[in-house]
């Protein structure tokens, strides 16, 4: 199915669906696969495209989070474990396994993160990865040719994974369509409908695409938006209490040769005591993360000075190649959508655990988790949504679900091995038309033929969707992203029907986001 066929589906749609679900990042995409293998009929619908929030602009890590079991949080590293294991069962294609390496530069280092590892290691029971341990200065250095040497002691090893999200969504939304849900990415709800009993009965939405409106009814509708999620709790009940607290995550990306071996670094104390990663990510080092509070949610979030420059010095500490501002190819944040906890103003401290809200209308909110523990927050919310919406009780079945793509060797795909089992679909375009075979930038591996494959196959609509979330280009350099925009503005043209004044609309809105993402 394309997005029109799902647009004519959910227009001319009579009767009420059972879960109405507002929100295209992990969780909503998430929800949307569980209510649809289980036999719910599913709407979901995303004002801006899948994971154009918080769902694209993660550290890429599927791990149970060392730092909350220094919090104490047993009960949280458990679950995540569990399901980093189950993520990499269900899609191997994008899901794999990274070791970690500690660095020591004090004699106790060693043996204290040492055992907090080996726990680490131990929580994760028969969903293990590789086992943790101390190893000798020489090891470490092998591992980590370019770690800075003064001092260093030994390093503890540990092991963790790592994921493409976007890709990983967009699989997800795949999915949740192979299994009967309808998904609509630029589609906008405008207001919710309430019944006699003042409880919500239906969603008016608009097609952000060509303004016309709509109204779906459903026995239940999930608020699955994030950080936005008290806007839509208040297009019910406008005087509602607030209880997302956000905070902002950034990341830098430098090329490979900051980083040049297959083992990420793991700092457990930086100076605003956060854990912070340098990890090997398609090609590059991926520096992060931040934890700042704000204000409030922007679609764009963008990278602040004093977050690049912490970045920068923390990596300075322990890389012996000193990153410099010239050296970032991309920045980028994204916004956690935090629960609100008391009066503090420390992000860091605030629980990852999910939340699950219900408010008088009867709008269901799910928010908080993280990535690693998506499917399970679904499983937890389809299971609150039956019994909310009277629906007839059905076992979860996503436990031992294959996400699209699945394909347990897709290395040998190379470049395309994100592709899982699509990836020889793509090499077929190619063998039709050559010309798709031309890669799209030197500095970048992609080629013409995947922008008309997520156009075709993948409901990308905008440049902007190709060059940052169907390919990664934008998060891995810029400037690449910005001299390939018109390559692909061109095919996407011919995909999708559209003339000479939309290319260059298009390539006017791609470079006004591509500057957030370049520091100067």
């Amino acid at each position: 199915m394309n997005r029109s066929d799902m647009l004519k589906a959910a227009a001319s749609r009579k009767e009420p669906w059972d879960i109405i679900i507002i929100g295209g990042g992990a969780t909503g995409v998430g929800v949307a696969v569980d209510a649809a293998t289980r036999g719910y009929s599913t709407l979901l619908l995303e004002q801006h495209d899948y994971g154009k929030g918080t769902s694209s602009r993660s550290t890429k890590l599927v791990h149970g989070g060392v730092r909350y079991l220094e919090q104490g949080n047993v009960s949280l590293v458990m679950e995540a474990l569990k399901e980093r294991g189950i993520m990499r069962q269900n899609a191997p294609h994008l899901v794999s396994e990274l070791p970690f390496i500690v660095p020591s530069y004090s004699w106790w280092e060693g043996p204290f993160y040492g055992i907090g590892l080996k726990l680490y290691q131990m929580l994760s029971g028969k969903y293990g990865f590789g086992p943790s341990k101390i190893v000798s200065r020489e090891e470490t250095l092998k591992m980590l040719p370019n770690v800075n040497t003064e001092g260093l002691s030994r390093g503890v090893i540990y092991y963790d994974g790592q994921f493409d999200d976007s890709r990983l969504l967009i699989n997800m939304v795949t999915t949740a369509i192979e299994q009967g849900a309808t998904l609509l990415n630029y589609a906008k709800v405008t207001g919710l409908v309430k019944g006699e009993d003042d409880t919500i009965e239906s969603v008016t939405w608009q097609d952000v695409e060509s303004g016309a409106s709509y109204t779906s009814g459903a026995q239940v509708v999930i608020n699955a938006t994030g950080p936005f999620t008290d806007g839509v709790r208040k297009l019910a009940e406008p005087d509602i209490e607030p209880m997302i607290s956000p905070s902002q995550g950034a990341h830098i990306v430098l090329d490979r040769s900051f980083l040049p071996g297959d083992t990420a670094i793991m700092v457990p104390h930086t100076s605003d005591g956060r854990v912070m990663f340098a990890i090997p990510w398609h090609g590059h080092t991926l520096v992060g993360t931040t934890d700042m509070a704000i204000e409030e949610a922007t679609a764009e979030p963008v990278p602040m000075d004093q977050e690049i420059e912490f970045m920068l010095s923390t990596a300075a500490l322990y890389l012996e190649k000193k990153p410099t501002r010239a050296d970032i190819l991309s920045a980028f944040a994204g916004i956690r959508p935090l629960v609100k906890a008391g009066g503090g103003k420390n992000t860091a401290a605030l629980s990852r655990d999910h939340t699950i809200h219900i408010d008088q209308s009867g709008l269901l909110t799910i928010t908080g988790g993280k990535w690693t523990t998506y499917r399970n927050m679904a499983q937890d919310c389809v299971n609150h949504a039956a019994t909310l919406g009277d629906l007839p009780e059905r076992e979860c079945v996503t436990k031992s679900l294959n996400i699209h793509g699945y394909h347990p060797h897709s290395e040998k795909f190379g470049s395309r091995s994100v592709y899982g089992s699509d990836a020889p679909l793509i090499d077929e375009l190619v063998a039709g038309d050559a010309s798709l075979g031309a890669v799209l930038d030197e500095a970048l591996p992609y080629i013409a033929a995947e922008a008309v494959w997520a156009a075709r196959h993948e409901y990308a609509r905008t440049v902007e969707d190709v060059l940052s979330r169907r390919t990664r280009a934008l998060f891995l350099n810029a400037k690449a992203a910005v001299r390939m925009a018109p390559k692909v503005a061109e095919l996407l043209a011919r995909e999708l029907r559209k003339d000479a004044a939309w290319q260059s609309s298009q390539l006017e809105a791609f470079s006004v986001v591509a500057k957030g993402y370049m520091v100067h």
